[in-house]
């Protein structure tokens, strides 16, 4: 399962998997603690579309699962964490290199095991852009997660 193994491995392995390097993405960088993480999409000619644009699929797909990764991570063993929606506005072609930076606070990690302690399910929404090189933002990503205590998982430490 990948939340045992470290980041760096991770990122290697998610490098190497094929629909990644098929559309060009790669991801450049995974926290520790998988707080953080960097991914980038560069343009090649086997990726464009026909107007010689980033192809919206490989700009939502740069984006697809790293918060359902992270939350898991953050969380640990004994729960669910699943994509329920995604939405993707984009604003502007993308071209050349665009890059997005998914970021996961402590706080937020901990707001959300609390309110799935008792059982509860949580949709939690977590946004990310997608920006160019100069900065300007191509698309807004808009993830709702599903997070739910596993029926098989002990409970929390702290309700003992």
């Amino acid at each position: 399962m990948v939340l045992r193994l470290p980041a760096w491995l991770v990122r290697l392995r998610i490098n190497w998997w094929g629909p990644y390097r098929g559309a060009g993405i790669r991801v450049t960088a995974i926290a520790p603690d998988w707080r953080e993480v960097r991914v980038e999409l560069v343009a090649r000619r086997g990726n464009r579309n026909a107007f010689g644009t980033h192809f919206g699929g490989s700009l939502y797909a740069m984006t697809d699962p790293f918060y359902v990764l992270m939350l898991s991570h953050a969380l640990g063993p004994g729960y669910r964490v699943w994509d329920q929606r995604a939405e993707i506005d984009f604003l502007r072609p993308g071209r050349g290199t665009v890059r997005a930076e998914f970021r996961l606070e402590a706080a937020e990690v901990e707001r959300v095991r609390a309110a799935v302690a008792g059982g509860d399910k949580l949709l939690p929404e977590y946004t990310v852009e997608v920006r160019d090189a100069a900065g300007e933002v191509v698309a807004h990503v808009r993830k709702r997660l599903y997070v739910r205590r596993a029926r098989d998982a002990a409970p929390p430490a702290h309700a003992a």
